[in-house]
């Protein structure tokens, strides 16, 4: 299918088409039937499309199309679970059953999702003093695990995202026993893999994407089958992901599972072999004590401050118990599959430890990552783009970026750049939302610079008449936790609008309360900045308190700054004002979701009219009308029906 394929996806996606004919509330729009066209160009020539499609354009619909209709097999890929299960349960079936397509799909997610039935079958799941609680949601893990056919966590709809209970009941690549499972014919894991590798169309997440290609680079296999197409949603989070999932890292969560898990091991298979319950403990001691000596405050720290502080000599000490397990564990490996496996992490950890403290100048950052709880060590690569380029033209696959949220000023060459994507199709369609009449932009005067100490003070004067013109219904967004509980507390004082704050709730419940609250006003930082679409009256305002540059002593960032200045480069220009600019179009795209929606954007930061760079963020944009009369706002809240 050449042009064919073209022309079928217009038709389809067109006036009289199956798609207007059968999808309840469909609307043709042309910017749709560009995309969907360009998708289809890239499925038949195999090329990269690199393409950005304004809120509203229905860019899910514009790629579903071809991938159904192409007879290729093709992944999907998109940023998190949950827009997994919205494409796979309500997205997919819909647009199938309109086009009538015959294409088998297949949802895979990461193996952190499955239930590993060894490990709920050792039957130490449950940690010493649980409440009764856990035990009763481990009780019913156990009755669901006799009756269900996928193994999927998400269908546990009372068991929480952030249950430790899930850690216990999925395996990972370090702890999984591979061959030696006794449960391997009946595998969740394989058996998604197996149902995905019969599929044409096969729904992922980046995470797992990434994951393959990384395997398939080391030699080490794969997760998901070949492919003719790949299509990537979402995929402004690509980047950050690609630094992640490339580079190596090794947390304190991972070695204390592993002293844990080889503690238990030596119980069941080994209880008389002297010293290797010691090596664990060792092991378990030293994670505590490196713990304790990087401090209470969560941080980001590079590699030369942890060497001249007492971290260096925590790292040296980890190193050394993590040898001697290592040791103990080589000479009990043949006693039992769970005391193999076992040393096959430490082995490999002790291996990912040795090259992550390995000096490696213009090669990779190297530095840690402290929470409340726990660390995390990480190597990651200087430059991405020739990695993610090399092994994606590895896939020989077609492949096609697109997000609401791809250019900076009308140009893609930041988010080609950073993947290396050189040899690319670019197209960029705006949004059929009519910004002029459904929208405004206000830039509240007088507000200091964003580093004055009172800054955040001042915001939170300029907002409370623009919520009061609003009737609440606002998301508050902010680049930071302090200026958010500072103006939280602030508007608590007034006390003039129900407050819905971040950290107070889970986020789906937060926003449950926001629809459900009527004039209730929403403060969020980075997590309410995407992936949020709340339409109607109830969002009726966002207001960003100032422009979203990445905090400047960011570890990586600042390698990857002093790289480009030692070639030449200028890394305001080419690294944090594009990323601030993109960052920065996802907030906004929060406000006006629908062809119905009216609103009011709010920019805080007077850097906006002040600084000349302020002008690369207005022209990357929906065309909102600007004021800075107080005025205005209150007309435009004045004359909404």
């Amino acid at each position: 299918m050449g042009d064919e394929l073209e022309a079928l996806v217009a038709e389809q996606l067109g006036a009289g088409g199956s798609l207007s004919r059968l999808v309840p509330g469909f609307a043709v729009r042309p910017e749709q039937v560009e995309m969907s066209r360009a998708v289809a160009h890239a499925v038949k020539t195999g090329r990269t499309l690199v393409c950005e499609a304004g809120t509203g354009t229905g860019k899910t619909f514009a790629y579903l199309v071809p991938a159904l209709l192409c007879g290729r097999r093709v992944v999907l890929s998109t940023a998190t679970r949950n827009l997994q299960e919205q494409l796979f349960h309500r997205d997919i079936p819909l647009v199938r059953r309109a086009l009538g397509a015959t294409a088998r799909v297949a949802l895979l997610k990461g193996r952190q999702n499955y239930l590993c039935l060894d490990r709920l079958e050792r039957g130490d799941l449950a940690p010493v003093g649980a409440s009764r609680r856990e035990l009763a949601a481990l009780a019913r893990v156990r009755e669901w695990s006799r009756t269900t056919r996928s193994g999927d966590l998400a269908e546990l709809v009372d068991l929480a995202e952030d249950s430790p209970l899930r850690r216990e009941l999925t395996s990972t690549t370090d702890n999984c026993l591979g061959q030696d499972c006794p449960h391997l014919a009946d595998c969740h894991v394989l058996r998604a893999r197996h149902a995905a590798a019969g599929a044409d169309v096969v729904v992922v997440n980046h995470h797992l994407l990434l994951a393959d290609l990384a395997l398939r680079h080391d030699g080490l296999g794969e997760v998901l089958p070949p492919s003719e197409v790949v299509v990537v949603d979402e995929a402004h989070q690509l980047g950050e992901l690609v630094s992640e999932l490339f580079g190596e890292t090794l947390g304190s969560r991972q070695l204390l599972e592993l002293a844990r898990d080889a503690s238990r091991a030596h119980a069941r298979e080994a209880g008389d072999l002297p010293g290797l319950e010691a090596a664990a403990g060792a092991l378990d001691d030293a994670v505590h004590r490196l713990r304790v000596t990087l401090g209470a405050e969560s941080r980001r720290v590079p590699w030369e401050a942890i060497l001249q502080a007492d971290a260096g000599t925590g790292i040296g000490s980890l190193a050394g118990a993590l040898g001697r397990l290592e040791e103990a564990l080589k000479s009990a490996a043949e006693r039992g599959p769970a005391l193999g496996q076992c040393h096959r992490r430490a082995e490999r950890f002790r291996q990912r430890l040795e090259y992550m403290t390995e000096a490696a100048p213009g090669q990779r950052v190297q530095w840690l990552e402290v929470f409340p709880r726990a660390f995390v060590l990480h190597a990651t690569p200087l430059e991405i783009g020739p990695v993610f380029a090399a092994r994606a033209r590895a896939r020989r696959s077609a492949w096609v970026f697109t997000s609401a949220t791809l250019a900076v000023g009308g140009s893609f060459e930041h988010f080609s750049g950073t993947l290396g994507l050189a040899d690319r199709d670019e197209a960029l369609w705006g949004s059929p939302f009519d910004y002029r009449r459904q929208a405004l932009c206000y830039v509240p005067p007088g507000l200091p610079d964003p580093n004055a100490p009172e800054y955040t003070a001042r915001c939170t004067e300029a907002a409370l008449p623009v919520l009061e013109a609003s009737r609440g219904r606002a998301f508050l967004l902010f680049t930071s936790h302090r200026a958010l509980r500072e103006a939280a507390r602030r508007l608590g004082e007034a006390g003039r609008f129900p407050l819905l704050v971040q950290g107070e709730a889970p986020r789906s419940e937060l926003l449950r309360r926001f629809t459900e609250s009527p004039g209730a006003v929403l403060l969020g930082t980075s997590s309410f900045w995407e992936g949020v679409d709340v339409r109607g009256e109830a969002l009726s305002c966002v207001l960003i308190d100032r422009l979203p540059f990445a905090v400047p002593d960011d570890p990586v960032a600042r390698a990857r700054a002093a790289a480009l200045t030692r070639a030449g480069g200028n890394p305001f220009l080419e690294l944090q004002l594009p990323q601030a600019v993109l960052a920065l179009k996802q907030g906004v795209g929060r406000l006006i979701r629908d062809v119905h929606d009216r609103g009011v954007l709010v920019l805080c930061d007077p850097r906006l009219l002040q600084r000349s760079y302020g002008q690369v963020f207005l022209q990357s944009l929906p065309p909102f009308p600007l004021t800075r009369q107080l005025a205005d706002v209150q007309a435009f809240f004045g004359s909404a029906p």
